[in-house]
């Protein structure tokens, strides 16, 4: 909240805040009484809530939603399906983590976001880096140059194969599936 603040401030840019804590709270307890809940699935509820209050507001005010993704993330799946991951363009989609940096400093964004360790929020002290166990500059090595060390590219063909759902047009059963769709869908 602090960071947006700064850079709202500088960039003087309309804001408005909403708390979805009550709502997130009453909807987990309500999913609490449906049965156990697993507490990494409760990660990407505010996420999707997010998404949730940002489309209503949108389309109440007959706007667009913005992504905030970068290309490295998307190779890694590491954005939350419907949650950060939906919205109706995305002005740096196609930009790596490195090459978000080097936009930054040219707008002259604040020191403090520019070196803040990169993180989705999930939960407090939770960063990116530390999640996927690999740095964004060496999945950007990979994705720019071409380069990788081989434990390095384990873990980054690991996550963009396990991902490959979110970053596809959800299938339609017996239209547009392929076969590994279909073992996806129906596993044994």
């Amino acid at each position: 909240m602090d960071d947006a603040r700064v850079v709202t401030d500088q960039f003087h840019i309309e804001t408005t805040t909403v708390d979805l804590t009550e709502g997130r709270d009453i909807l987990l307890a309500s999913l609490e009484k449906a049965g156990a809940v697993n507490p990494s699935a409760t990660n990407n509820m505010a996420p999707r809530l997010r998404m949730t209050a940002l489309y209503t507001l949108a389309q109440s005010r007959r706007s667009l939603v913005a992504g905030t993704g970068n290309r490295s993330e998307r190779y890694m799946g590491y954005f939350t399906k419907w949650g950060d991951g939906a919205y109706d363009f995305n002005p740096i989609g196609d930009l790596t983590v490195r090459e978000v940096y080097a936009f930054l400093r040219y707008l002259g964004a604040p020191a403090s976001i520019i070196e803040k360790a990169p993180s989705a929020g999930l939960f407090d002290g939770q960063t990116d880096e530390q999640d996927m166990g690999i740095s964004y500059e060496a999945i950007d090595a990979y994705l720019l140059d071409g380069e990788a060390e081989p434990a390095d590219m384990a873990i980054i063909e690991r996550y963009h194969a396990i991902s490959r759902h979110k970053r596809q047009p959800s299938p339609i059963y017996g239209v547009n599936m392929k076969e590994d769709d279909r073992e996806y869908m129906n596993p044994t």
